[in-house]
């Protein structure tokens, strides 16, 4: 919990409709008055190529106990993407040396409740991981296939589903980088 509090009071930069920087706020104030900042997702592979899914713990500001086939989260102020996703992937896996994940896309997150410019990006992990308790409460590595049969069954973070599905339009031809979510 009280990782959360700090987490609500962490800077981030507002931007507007092209990612432009037009501000700062905390995090928490981000959230409440839906001011659009930027948050980065890393899909996380072994050298099998399985994906790393997690189940989000319930103490999260956005979406808890949801399912997530992204580590990441939120750009801090000042902070870049690569920065933030190199950060973001270490400090939820548990590990220390993880390559610098590689971006695939860009798209804007839009929802009535929410609205980030959102960076997708990729990375294996060869390193045993030990997930930041504070962030995953559950995890495990699938393959695509058996991630795939489990997208009707659980309750996925809205953000995180609508990245792998640009992802995976982007990978099969059919999307382009950019876009927003509805």
């Amino acid at each position: 919990m009280a990782v959360e509090g700090r987490s609500a009071d962490e800077l981030l930069d507002i931007v507007d409709e092209n990612d432009r920087v037009t501000g700062q706020a905390p995090r928490g104030e981000a959230y409440r008055k839906r001011l659009r900042h930027r948050c980065v997702f890393v899909l996380a592979r072994d050298p099998q190529g399985r994906i790393f899914v997690h189940r989000r713990t319930p103490n999260k500001l956005v979406f808890p106990s949801r399912y997530d086939m992204f580590v990441g989260g939120v750009v801090g102020a000042g902070e870049s993407y690569d920065e933030a996703a190199l950060r973001e992937a270490e400090e939820e896996l548990g590990v220390q040396g993880l390559p610098q994940p590689s971006p695939v896309l860009q798209f804007l997150y839009e929802t009535a409740e929410h609205t980030w410019w959102s960076r997708v990006y990729e990375v294996e992990c060869a390193l045993p991981v030990h997930p930041q308790a504070e962030e995953v409460s559950w995890h495990t590595f699938l393959t695509e296939e058996e991630l795939e049969r489990r997208l009707p069954e659980w309750e996925w973070v809205p953000d995180g589903l609508e990245a792998y599905l640009q992802l995976q339009a982007v990978r099969s031809g059919e999307g382009a980088v950019g876009g927003s979510a509805d």
